[in-house]
């Protein structure tokens, strides 16, 4: 169950770092919310994870989960260049993601 719900925060982390860029710094109300709401709910899943994940095996899933789908949806929305390396990269690390949780 903490694994399922440190990916789900992970997919929330990409929320929030998403809406934060599109806030304008906390001008645009929508998103400053969508900010808001998505931090808090990823910050609780992942304060839950880690009542029975190590720390920093936690902590390196949640940030490779949320920083591998904010660059995906930054490429996919058109709002980031898509290359082979960048590509290579990321799936380098989700890869990394993965191997963490099969070592644990």
């Amino acid at each position: 169950m903490a694994w399922l719900v440190l990916l789900v925060s992970g997919l929330l982390e990409a929320v929030w770092a998403t809406a934060l860029g599109k806030s304008e710094g906390f001008t645009r109300l929508v998103p400053s919310v969508v900010f808001a709401v998505g931090l808090v709910l990823s910050m609780a899943g992942l304060s839950f994870a880690l009542r029975t994940l190590p720390v920093g095996t936690g902590y390196a899933v949640w940030v490779g989960v949320g920083a591998a789908l904010t660059a995906g949806y930054a490429m996919l929305s058109g709002g980031e260049a898509v290359s082979p390396v960048k590509l290579l990269l990321l799936a380098g690390l989700v890869g990394c993601v993965a191997g963490l949780k099969l070592l644990h």
